[in-house]
């Protein structure tokens, strides 16, 4: 079992070689870096409750909406439903029987 962190202790982070050139402009674009991720766990507790994100979040984030990123599937298929226009349902006979 890995030892628990406690506060006030060191963590090291490392970004991969093959980091997106959003996530490193964010992290450069930051000018408390540590703060800026202390801001999104505590967004993430506040919204989700402590929970261990990779049991949510899909290993491989390079083909994945932002919604799907955000919400999971089911949130990202409810996401695209939501996006259709009412034309996708309206055919012919529908227009008759508003007449």
């Amino acid at each position: 079992m890995k030892k628990r962190k406690q506060p006030g202790e060191n963590i090291s982070l490392k970004t991969k070689k093959s980091e997106s050139p959003a996530v490193m402009e964010w992290i450069n674009s930051q000018t408390n870096l540590m703060d800026s991720i202390r801001y999104l766990i505590e967004n993430e507790v506040r919204a989700h409750g402590v929970r261990n994100l990779q049991r949510y979040v899909p290993a491989d984030r390079t083909a994945v909406s932002p919604a799907e990123f955000a919400y999971g599937e089911a949130a990202a298929a409810h996401v695209r439903e939501a996006a259709r226009t009412p034309d996708d349902e309206i055919d012919d006979d529908d227009i008759k029987t508003w007449m």
